[in-house]
């Protein structure tokens, strides 16, 4: 006997209540997030410093009766930033704009795909710029990887850079940086473990290796980046590599404190809104297309190498 049969009374459409999107997570990019951010109104402009080495000698003379005092000074002068402006775009052709299943939206598609994109473009550029070797005032690698649990030491490790960034500057590094491979090699060896194997049974975190190192913040490197240019086959990786970064700043810019390093945002990209990010979309005719852009201008400006120390493929 003829029936029906399952495609004869069902015809298969996208559902309207899920679809899968890969976005990394905001907290998975460290690239505002390590030094101030600093909005500025210009893309380029200058700001004051002054020379360490003049505040630290020893200027105080003894005083005989009736003589002048000992006289004493400073240096001061000028550095300067410029904001290099990144772009991208997405069009949304009229055709398939029209053509579109509920529950896509191209415009906010569109909008997530370019922040995200600025996103990582924004991390790669804060790896290539801080999170390597030949930057700051110490780059090493420890002479046993912290990978090797029978004979490293990265308790000593970091105590060793916390304490060459303050016998050079007077301040004690407030931020670790942990590349992602670094993280977890540190959460399983033994002298972090035995730290805690008394007081807690949690697994490490972040928090519990900032209480251990003596730092304000711990900082994981998670976001990822695919390595492949497009058509070829799927490659992927973190975008920072197998390091470990202290570093000192101020939890938010100001006068007369030292940042090893600050990011300058140039926010009049926006169009007068204020914003780091500038989103818009104007009708292209000629493609019979609406176009969603993002632009992004920001320098990652390197203040004070001294005030940094970096530990360089820490683990195999």
């Amino acid at each position: 006997m003829a029936q029906p049969g399952a495609s004869d009374v069902h015809i298969d459409r996208a559902l309207t209540n899920m679809s899968l999107m890969f976005l990394q997570a905001p907290g998975s990019f460290v690239g505002m997030s390590v030094f101030p951010v600093v909005r500025v109104d210009k893309q380029t402009d200058k700001y004051f410093t002054f020379d360490r080495n003049d505040f630290y000698r020893d200027g105080m003379r003894r005083r005989a009766p009736a003589t002048e005092s000992a006289g004493g000074g400073y240096t001061q002068s000028t550095d300067s930033y410029g904001c290099d402006v990144w772009a991208l775009h997405k069009d949304i052709p009229d055709q398939v704009r029209a053509n579109t299943d509920a529950p896509l939206n191209p415009d906010r598609n569109a909008t997530q795909y370019l922040t995200h994109q600025a996103l990582i473009r924004n991390e790669i550029q804060w790896a290539a710029d801080y999170f390597k070797t030949g930057v700051w005032g110490t780059s090493t690698t420890p002479s046993n990887l912290w990978s090797d649990y029978t004979s490293s030491d990265p308790i000593g490790d970091i105590r060793t850079g916390k304490r060459t960034v303050l016998a050079n500057t007077g301040f004690e590094p407030n931020t670790l940086t942990l590349g992602y491979d670094v993280y977890i090699k540190l959460q399983d060896h033994p002298d972090v473990v035995d730290r805690y194997k008394y007081t807690s049974a949690q697994t490490i975190t972040p928090q519990m290796l900032a209480a251990l190192f003596e730092v304000e913040r711990v900082l994981v490197c998670k976001a990822v980046k695919a390595t492949n240019v497009e058509n070829e086959t799927s490659a992927y990786d973190f975008i920072e590599g197998k390091h470990a970064l202290l570093t000192y700043s101020p939890p938010n810019p100001a006068i007369e404190v030292p940042s090893a390093g600050y990011t300058f945002l140039w926010t009049g990209i926006s169009g007068g809104l204020g914003e780091a990010a500038a989103i818009s979309r104007f009708r292209m005719e000629h493609l019979k297309a609406d176009r969603v852009e993002i632009e992004m201008a920001w320098d990652n400006k390197l203040c004070s190498s001294a005030l940094g120390y970096c530990l360089v493929s820490v683990v195999s």
